[in-house]
């Protein structure tokens, strides 16, 4: 009798294990669908390939570098109006695993998240970070490590921004730029910039958006662009020009 029960037991743990890998292939092949129906709508290129380059490429953005075997898949790429130019856009999901401990106590983790990257068309655009205010930046601010602090308490309240540039930093952020970021976004993780080497990334580092989010998060950047002060784009202009680089 208890070898009956046994084998019973045995054979619903592997239905259940076939329901739930059938269950995930679902959901990955609706996915695949959803993004790949996206890219094509916007005339972007779409791909499932892990590209295991991609850390090194965008290595200056943080979230890129965590853990190891890091890669970037089901990615969507192509043209996306910055300024007036026609600039070079990338979104998709990410994933990185951390190991910890040694001996029996090793074990692995992998993690996953979404991400969002805009190439700006001028050679040269000062770095800037703004994301939601932590205890940790709250901490930093009490050693003397201070962020940029604005004339909106709210905004400075919610927010933590900055930059190597903080005469830039204030002329990018001007009260409807505030309004923007405090606004909000449907995208879990967002408003959240992290803009370096004269590109824009728009991601937590955690959250692995629904396809409905990158929608979403194209337009916030989209209104995002929209409201840099014409002066501050006319400085740019000026001073770099447009990078015609591929």
């Amino acid at each position: 009798m208890e070898g009956v029960l046994a084998v019973v037991v045995i054979i619903a743990v592997i239905a259940l294990g076939v329901v739930v890998a059938i269950h995930a292939h679902k959901k990955r092949q609706e996915r695949i669908a959803a993004l790949s129906a996206i890219a094509a709508k916007r005339g972007w290129r779409f791909s499932e390939q892990r590209f295991r380059d991609h850390d090194e490429q965008y290595a200056h953005f943080e979230i890129f570098r965590r853990g190891h075997s890091r890669a970037a898949y089901d990615t969507m790429a192509g043209a996306l109006d910055v300024f007036g130019e026609n600039s070079y856009a990338q979104a998709g999901d990410f994933t990185y695993k951390v190991t910890s401990g040694t001996g029996k106590n090793r074990s692995t983790r992998t993690y996953h998240f979404s991400y969002l990257i805009i190439e700006l068309p001028y050679r040269i655009v000062p770095d800037v970070l703004v994301r939601r205010e932590n205890l940790f930046d709250k901490f930093t601010d009490m050693i003397g490590f201070d962020d940029i602090d604005f004339e909106s308490s709210e905004f400075s309240k919610k927010f933590c921004v900055k930059s190597p540039d903080k005469r830039f930093a204030y002329d990018l952020i001007t009260p409807r730029m505030m309004d923007h970021f405090l606004q909000g976004s449907p995208v879990p993780g967002l408003p959240a910039i992290d803009m370096e080497n004269s590109r824009i990334c728009l991601s937590d580092g955690r959250s692995r958006w629904q396809p409905e989010h990158f929608e979403q998060a194209i337009a916030w950047a989209e209104r995002f662009f929209e409201l840099w002060p014409e002066h501050l784009l006319a400085t740019l202009r000026e001073r770099w020009g447009v990078d015609s680089s591929p």
